[in-house]
């Protein structure tokens, strides 16, 4: 008996098992249609029969196991696109299934559309091949909220831009990514495809386009998707598309001598046949359960057409898309900006465009195509200031808007960059002017007032005003920044943390913020609360008047004294006017300049209970009223006084410049 006679028992298993389980597959999932074009009979027309025909051949190319074929005939087009990741029968069943569904719901329309899970069919009386079609949209997406709905989500963002981005021009154009932060409820999963009668470049032209609607529809969401005519993409927080591997078939032999090893391999194949089908099976009734148990959670399909907006094709790249709208308007939106728009910013982070460096990372100034100018902080490989820190930030200045604030437009996070973009402050950060012996002279007495009671101000907003109460933790002179009318504003949120309801205090075992404006608390016990701002503000207040930094050494006072403990020191012999700059002396009030170093001492007070609220300190600042007497500060005369040499330096930059905003680890 021959080695094939020997088989033919299991082809015949084979066969009863392909013919037994061929017509059941998964039924497609029905997303929306939209017919389109002159509404005229068709169903007994020409068109009507050369439709047919179409549509027929549209069927039998997708039995033929292509996953995307395109037809014109008899002044007819059309085409089909299955989902890369799809098996053949499940794109069969689809075409098969939009085929006999479209021309039904669509009878009287020569343009027309539909969109499964699957797959896509349209057809048109007009050539569309090779012209991007972003028009009709459907936007679909989950009822359900994320945790925090009203906050950017940066990482879906981030994921989606990234496809988006670097979508490749492949046999099927589609791109799928799986995003898993290290925690199982934080994967991300995205999709987007492309129709394969564009090219890549019209490909990338086609999702930008798609990508201006994410926020209008769908942020917040915890799965949405955008579908076109030309491409789609589609973001979820569980996985929704297939990861298959194919095997190659094994070459015949008619060697006997292999006829032993012929057959073992159709066993083999036979049984993973049987296996594969079985999965195939129990698939669909999970993924089956899976869509009933998503409609029975609130997902819709909004079947909403947004016919009215206008057609946005003239912006043909990711970088046109991003660069004239891509800063936050005036509704404090905050917008994603692509990486190719922030490298053409900044001249691919040119050092000439460097404004300084700061311990999270160099900060360059961009200009975007439409003239306006940014500050980019680049945050480096190396810093202690991560993706959480990064998100933290961009969540906490998203919600935050006030005149003493520093603005943040934007964030980008591509390509194992992360990037913050902020207004462009021309006069740089306060630090720059105050410890320069020649700038320092364009901070005048009226000035320095200004400047503090705008840092007062910004930093109540952030502990009482604002929808949360932030603790900043960093607060110093190079954190200051100045705008063109020397408005300070407070930057760099990095390190800051939220406190929730009634919450006065925390704890923390990493220390962050810089020696020398920490409050002792926190710097030697890890507790920090709002009265750890104002300690720092207390110390920041004494650099101001006096145009000194907080590490400098005093040594024309005894034992060389910090410039806390000298201020203590001159206020208690009633010598505090030594401590002004002398740049000031003659120009400032001498009662505003002592009650000014009076409020700095009731802030730096060792026990934080004795430390004023920053609205008390504001009401300080603006009347004349009598002040309680100061406790000692924490570092007076014969307590330990520690000092970090490299806590702070001159400032080198407009943004973020101290070298100093490295965390201290106990």
């Amino acid at each position: 008996m021959s080695s094939l006679d020997k088989s033919m028992p299991f082809l015949v298993v084979l066969t009863f098992v392909l013919i037994k389980f061929k017509p059941i597959a998964c039924q497609p999932t029905y997303n929306d249609h939209v017919c389109l074009g002159p509404s005229n009979d068709t169903a007994n027309s020409t068109f009507g029969s050369n439709l047919a025909a179409l549509l027929d051949s549209l069927s039998s190319e997708a039995f033929l196991n292509n996953s995307f074929y395109k037809n014109g005939s008899n002044g007819i087009f059309g085409l089909f696109l299955c989902r890369g990741d799809v098996s053949s029968s499940s794109c069969q069943s689809c075409i098969e299934n939009a085929t006999q569904t479209l021309p039904n719901q669509c009878p009287s329309n020569r343009k027309a559309v539909i969109w499964y899970d699957e797959c896509m069919l349209q057809y048109s009386d007009a050539d569309f091949f090779g012209v991007v079609t972003t028009y009709p949209r459907v936007f679909m997406w989950n009822v359900q909220n994320n945790t925090s709905p009203n906050d950017p989500d940066v990482s879906a963002l981030a994921l989606i831009y990234d496809l988006a981005a670097n979508v490749p021009y492949t046999s099927t154009m589609y791109e799928a990514h799986e995003s898993d932060r290290g925690n199982v409820s934080q994967q991300r999963y995205g999709l987007v495809q492309c129709s394969r009668d564009i090219n890549s470049t019209q490909c990338n032209s086609c999702l930008a386009q798609l990508t201006e609607d994410i926020k209008q529809c769908c942020e917040g969401k915890k799965g949405w998707r955008i579908l076109s005519p030309s491409c789609n993409l589609r973001y979820e927080d569980h996985l929704f598309y297939q990861q298959q591997a194919a095997s190659p078939l094994p070459s015949s032999s008619t060697d006997k001598g292999k006829g032993r090893k012929n057959t073992t391999k159709i066993i083999a194949i036979t049984l993973s046949l049987i296996l594969v089908v079985a999965s195939l099976l129990v698939s669909c009734y999970y993924l089956s359960r899976h869509r009933k148990s998503r409609q029975r959670d609130g997902e819709t399909s909004e079947d909403t057409l947004l016919r009215s907006m206008k057609d946005s094709a003239h912006r043909t790249s990711l970088k046109e898309r991003s660069a004239p709208n891509g800063y936050q308007d005036e509704s404090g939106e905050i917008r994603y900006f692509d990486l190719p728009t922030i490298l053409t910013a900044t001249n691919k982070f040119a050092d000439t465009n460097k404004l300084g460096e700061g311990g999270f990372g160099p900060v360059y100034k961009g200009k975007l195509l439409d003239g306006k100018e940014i500050a980019v902080k680049r945050l480096s490989m190396r810093s202690s200031q991560g993706i959480e820190e990064f998100k933290n930030e961009v969540m906490l200045i998203a919600k935050l808007q006030h005149r003493n604030l520093v603005r943040l437009l934007g964030c980008c996070l591509e390509r194992g960059e992360k990037l913050l973009v902020y207004e462009y402050l021309a006069n740089c950060s306060l630090d720059v002017f105050l410890f320069d012996p020649v700038k320092r002279s364009k901070l005048d007495w009226t000035k320095r007032a200004h400047i503090i009671r705008g840092i007062a101000r910004g930093l109540m907003y952030l502990h009482e005003d604002s929808r949360l109460k932030i603790i900043h933790r960093d607060l110093k002179v190079s954190n200051v920044l100045l705008d063109d009318e020397m408005n300070p504003k407070i930057s760099d949120f990095g390190t800051a943390r939220i406190f929730e309801g009634n919450q006065i205090e925390a704890n923390t075992n990493k220390i962050v913020g810089t020696y020398g404006y920490m409050a002792p608390e926190y710097a030697m016990e890890g507790l920090f609360s709002v009265k750890s701002d104002v300690y720092s503000f207390g110390v920041l207040l004494l650099e101001i008047l006096s145009g000194r930094k907080c590490s400098s050494v005093f040594n024309n006072c005894d034992h060389g004294q910090s410039l806390v403990s000298s201020a203590w020191l001159l206020w208690n012999e009633e010598k505090g006017l030594e401590l002004v700059d002398a740049n000031l002396i003659g120009s400032c009030p001498r009662n505003k300049a002592l009650r000014l170093i009076h409020i700095s001492l009731l802030c730096v007070q060792e026990d934080p209970s004795f430390r004023p609220t920053m609205s008390t300190v504001v009401l300080m600042l603006g009347s004349e009223s009598d002040l309680p007497h100061p406790k000692s500060p924490p570092f007076s005369i014969g307590k330990s006084f520690m000092l970090d040499q490299s806590s702070t330096d001159a400032g080198t930059g407009c943004l973020s410049t101290d070298k100093s905003s490295t965390s201290a680890s106990n």
